[in-house]
């Protein structure tokens, strides 16, 4: 099958890749008359990303003919340029439920281990994520990101675009100009109860899951997603043959005695057996596109994980097993609870998850070593219902993304590890280096077009005015940005946008490229050793975390209220994390604290992650 175009009859002009540097090219459709397409301020084609480099660092299970289903912890658009070079045209679902745009902070409810939210004198609220956008700037984040995603896609794929009333029109425009509006297939609206009515308005109850497809070809399983007749329905099936149970139905015909399509008696059949027929019953009713049978997670639902805007297994259940096949790949790359990657593990899908939030990914890693417990006690030959169960996954860390846990602290620690002198007289720039003026970008993403502009807003242009007049041969201003990770051509744009009449001097700083060497310290200490064969964990003092709880250390009455989980790999490489225990108590237990120790154990390497999804490793090395 040839690739589809986003129109008819107009064809993405044929980019070849870069193979040295890792560009790939995206291609771009040419705008048609008569398609509205939408714009906003700043708006930019994206014609190109660079491959992005991932480090796996935790492995849980082993391979299914060859597969690891993989988990990555960074910025997404990073995320999906690094699959690219393996996945592109090869994934047959996207599912994503990104940020609305609902102008609030998402927090969640922390509380120590073994104790209910209620009861806990100790509990807080962590913010998770912020929903807070400009206009502009939201739609700019979706459009680079479907791209990406129409390339990953293969030709029988789909995406499942879920959003709400906000945004809706705006992202449908979108995806029309990215997918071709041909590939459009339906809107669903999950519709639920729940909250207070507005008395200025009606109430809001459901929201829009966005449904579109690669091409004209797309999986879709009607009879995988058939709801179940009710006991009224069936009760309309009164006879029995040896077909099964029916209705007997007057025919739609010109002058017929019986009113058509409805039920008749057994003498008609009889007296007139070219106006009736049988119709017999089936399994189910075909799924239309407003769904009320999916209801919303409660506060005591199994599955709650604690997460901000969880979606419930039922609503993925359908969407996965509609829209792939077993063994398909699935991506959602607004990973979140990890409920597309739970639900995908529980079908026998093969799954790519990624989030930017570190939380996000602990309570996802969490959540799937849970379901790989449960299922190998359910099913030891990993089968179900005839199908293969992944039961396996890895954790990857794109351009080594936990360099910088917490972000507040970036700013000191970069001034420190790359000796610029600080500058505090200016909220535009944060401090010198070798005659740059350096600018420190946003951490734990790519740095961006967009974030030049609080830069661009703050520059002296009337100081570069005299510095051209003063120099005219030497640059009017050196400017020095320092990213993980940038968009091509960041130092250009900014060039372009300052302006072609001022001289100026650019230099980009990538430290995941140019200063990898770069080392950082964390908080977190532990004592652990091993005694008696058995490994002991005596002590955990998670720092920012017991800074947030405002309390002494010997306040807390036992350090595993502070755990979510422990994991240790007897046998270290020195790599990747396999654990080989990994403790993931209940709501209401704690960590064991004492693992007996195998007979051939050699490194060993201890993680112990905090409430805050933080995490310590230690590596022991007992003779």
């Amino acid at each position: 099958m040839t690739q589809q175009n986003n129109f008819p009859g107009t064809p993405f002009p044929k980019k070849e890749e870069n193979v040295e540097d890792m560009t790939f090219s995206l291609p771009q459709p040419e705008p048609i008359k008569g398609f509205p397409e939408l714009r906003w301020t700043g708006k930019r084609p994206f014609t190109s990303t660079h491959y992005y480099p991932a480090q796996c660092k935790e492995r849980y299970g082993d391979s299914v003919d060859g597969w690891m289903n993989r988990i990555y912890w960074g910025d997404n658009l990073q995320v999906m340029s690094h699959l690219l070079k393996e996945f592109r045209g090869k994934v047959d679902l996207v599912y994503i439920d990104p940020p609305f745009d609902s102008r609030v902070d998402y927090k969640k409810i922390i509380t120590l281990q073994g104790k209910s939210a209620t009861a806990n004198n100790m509990a807080f609220e962590e913010k998770q994520y912020t929903d807070i956008w400009t206009n502009d700037k939201y739609l700019q984040f979706i459009y680079n990101r479907l791209i990406l995603i129409r390339e990953i896609l293969s030709e029988k794929g789909s995406i499942y675009f879920h959003c709400d009333y906000r945004l809706e029109s705006y992202i449908r425009i979108i995806m029309d100009e990215i997918f071709g509006k041909s590939q459009f297939q339906n809107i669903i609206s999950w519709c639920y109860t729940g909250g207070r009515v507005p008395k200025t308005s009606y109430g809001r109850r459901h929201d829009s899951i966005l449904f579109y497809t690669k091409s004209s070809e797309w999986i879709f399983n009607w009879q995988d997603i058939m709801s179940p007749l009710t006991d009224e329905q069936k009760e309309r099936y009164r006879y029995k043959d040896e077909n099964g149970y029916y209705r007997l139905m007057g025919r739609c015909l010109k002058g017929s005695p019986i009113s058509a399509a409805r039920d008749v008696s057994p003498e008609w059949e009889q007296s007139h057996p070219d106006l009736v027929y049988r119709y017999y019953m089936k399994e189910g009713t075909l799924c239309l596109d407003y769904w009320t049978d999916i209801y919303q997670l409660n506060q005591v639902s199994k599955d709650r994980t604690g997460y901000p805007t969880q979606k419930p297994e039922e609503l993925l259940e359908r969407i996965i097993l509609a829209s792939s096949n077993p063994g398909s790949i699935v991506l959602d790359c607004f990973m979140g609870s990890g409920t597309t990657q739970a639900v995908a593990m529980k079908l026998g899908r093969r799954f790519i998850g990624a989030d930017i939030n570190l939380g996000a990914i602990q309570t996802t890693t969490k959540r799937l070593n849970g379901i790989i417990a449960e299922k190998k006690q359910e099913s030891p030959s990993l089968l179900e219902n005839g199908s293969k169960l992944y039961l396996n996954f890895e954790v990857y860390n794109v351009n080594n993304y936990d360099v910088f846990r917490n972000p507040v602290q970036a700013r000191e620690l970069l001034l420190q590890a790359l000796e610029i002198e600080p500058m505090e007289s200016t909220d535009v720039f944060d401090g010198m280096k070798d005659g740059y003026k350096v600018k420190i970008m946003p951490v734990n993403r790519i740095a961006t077009r967009a974030d030049l502009n609080p830069l661009l807003n703050g520059i002296n242009y009337r100081e570069l005015d005299r510095q051209m007049e003063r120099s005219p041969g030497s640059p009017a201003e050196r400017i020095m940005l320092v990213c993980m990770g940038h968009e091509p051509d960041l130092a250009a744009s900014l060039k372009m946008d300052i302006g072609s009449q001022y001289r100026v001097d650019v230099k980009v700083v990538d430290i995941l490229r140019d200063r990898k060497d770069l080392t950082f310290k964390y908080d977190s200490e532990a004592d652990i050793d091993v005694e008696n064969r058995e490994l002991v964990i005596h002590q955990f003092y998670p720092r920012n975390l017991l800074q947030k709880l405002s309390i002494l250390d010997e306040n807390v009455e036992d350090w595993r209220q502070l755990v979510e989980t422990v994991a240790i790999d007897w046998n270290y490489n020195g790599d990747v994390l396999q654990p080989a225990v990994y403790d993931n108590p209940g709501k209401n237990e704690l960590v064991q604290g004492h693992y007996p120790v195998p007979q051939d154990y050699g490194i060993i390497r201890v993680k112990i992650t905090d409430l805050l999804s933080e995490s310590l490793e230690m590596t022991l090395e007992v003779e």
